[in-house]
């Protein structure tokens, strides 16, 4: 029982870090991209910030530990006040998966110098660095699932034709049963696996190129 709360322990450390970036870059890409395209909403909330406290949930992160789905604070915007409201909401939506994209590639990007170099670091920090990649991966590939409100349900809802949106919009009562539904079912081991190789393979080849 005791190994078990030690492994637990050890993941919940070394993960922390990972999670908390992949929450804060996310959360921050989406604010930032909104305010530069017109929106000042997030401005106005105090979005504009990579400090953990303007975007974590507490619960959404005990969460993530607890049940592997968590949330953080999700930035509030206001398409009205976008001069391309269908254009520039799908950019807000692109902006927090991009972002974690581009997180893992620049933790790729250190581990692997720092591995080049023959720079000192302990097995505690690959182990680190390992979850940031990881769960930035994760939380991109996650968020772009098109089930409300993830930010790839925003992203299928403006490119569908006007009709067909409003259906969509329907759907979103139900986000909550659909999300259960692939959490307690190996349905997301499909999407995630594939989708995570794909994005590793892409990775090393780009780092292998320039490196």
């Amino acid at each position: 029982m005791f190994d078990d709360f030690g492994g637990f322990l050890t993941t919940l450390i070394a993960g922390l870090p990972g999670i908390v970036i992949a929450m804060v870059v996310h959360e921050y890409a989406h604010a930032r991209v909104a305010d530069a395209l017109g929106d000042y909403t997030p401005r106005m909330q105090g979005r504009l910030t990579l400090n953990p406290a303007a975007h974590v949930d507490l619960l959404g992160l005990a969460m993530l530990f607890i049940v592997h789905f968590g949330w953080a604070k999700p930035v509030q915007i206001n398409p009205m006040n976008f001069s391309n409201p269908r254009r520039d909401d799908i950019l807000v939506s692109l902006a927090g998966p991009a972002s974690n994209l581009l997180t893992a590639f620049i933790a790729l990007i250190v581990l692997v110098l720092m591995a080049k170099f023959n720079f000192p670091f302990s097995d505690g920090v690959l182990v680190v660095f390992r979850m940031i990649i990881i769960y930035n991966i994760n939380f991109a590939i996650f968020n772009m699932l098109p089930i409300p409100p993830l930010d790839g349900s925003h992203i299928l809802k403006q490119l569908l034709p006007y009709e067909l949106s409003r259906q969509y919009e329907v759907l979103e009562q139900y986000s909550f049963i659909f999300l259960l539904i692939i959490l307690m079912t190996p349905i997301l081991s499909y999407v995630f696996v594939p989708l995570q190789q794909f994005i590793f393979g892409i990775f090393n080849a780009i780092v292998g190129l320039i490196l």
